[in-house]
């Protein structure tokens, strides 16, 4: 089964940091995908850029046009910021990666199912 792994975190938190300090957690999720992919299983992932430079398609009923608008527009603190994406056995195999991911103290990491997943 393919499994998302996304990264949820309050922004804010990295994406102002000089590079020096973020590199031990870089390095960390270098570690990780580098484990993930030894043990076959890697099939993607990658960090995202802030959500400042999101664009938001909304598709609305009865209308022909999409509205389309700067940024994500998420009332949320944390914001979708990266993603592993592994070929797992079991749910409990992704939740174990999940408990991997390095990054700021105060995040989510949410592990879903991919119901549809096309290789490339």
């Amino acid at each position: 089964m393919v499994y998302m792994l996304m990264i949820y975190a309050n922004e804010a938190d990295w994406v102002h940091k000089p590079i020096d300090e973020l590199m031990p957690t870089l390095e960390a999720h270098k570690a990780l995908e580098n484990d993930i992919r030894a043990a076959g299983q890697y099939l993607g992932g990658g960090g995202l850029a802030p959500t400042a430079t999101a664009t938001t398609v909304r598709f609305r009923a009865g209308t022909d046009e999409p509205l389309i608008m700067d940024g994500p527009f998420a009332e949320t603190k944390e914001q979708f910021g990266g993603y592993y994406l592994v070929d797992a056995e079991t749910v409990e195999e992704a939740l174990a990666y999940a408990r991997r991911i390095p990054g700021v103290e105060n995040r989510a990491i949410e592990v879903r199912a991919v119901t549809h997943y096309s290789p490339l």
